[in-house]
């Protein structure tokens, strides 16, 4: 499959990729989660080309993952502020940054810490059934009309 097919395909992982799926639009959305919202910022949290920022973050913003606000006129700049498309998506990559942590540790790395706000307690990212509220393990999870779809 091309990579500009993701978009219309019917499983919702590939179109969960032609959004957040390369490296430098899933950190830009880290980023502006993490509250970076001009054009400089990302570009010098990531350290890639302005073309590659900029790239990026046009395709965020056509996919409304991102809102364009203006902040100055002469020259035009913006800041990309997250929609509640990104903020949905802040879930997903926090489950990624939680498989990082356990199965890709480094020397030096450490554990992020997460606080809920209505609480103020520190937690560890967990999935739970709707109906039952059972946490859901690996391997506990089937697709019985996954085969329709592939």
């Amino acid at each position: 499959m091309r990579w500009d097919e993701l978009a219309g395909d019917d499983c919702p992982i590939a179109r969960t990729l032609s959004v957040i799926g390369d490296r430098w639009s899933a950190l830009i959305l880290r980023d502006a989660l993490r509250g970076v919202t001009r054009f400089d910022g990302f570009q010098a949290r990531l350290g890639c080309s302005r073309e590659m920022v900029s790239r990026r973050l046009a395709n965020l913003v056509e996919a409304g993952v991102l809102e364009r606000k203006a902040y100055q006129a002469h020259p035009e700049r913006f800041d990309y502020l997250p929609t509640d498309k990104a903020r949905a998506l802040g879930h997903v990559l926090m489950m990624m940054a939680q498989w990082g942590e356990a199965w890709l540790p480094t020397p030096t790395s450490r554990p992020l810490e997460r606080r809920h706000r209505a609480c103020g307690h520190s937690f560890k990212p967990t999935l739970f059934c709707s109906e039952c509220q059972a946490p859901l393990e690996p391997g506990g999870v089937d697709y019985p009309n996954a085969a329709a779809r592939a």
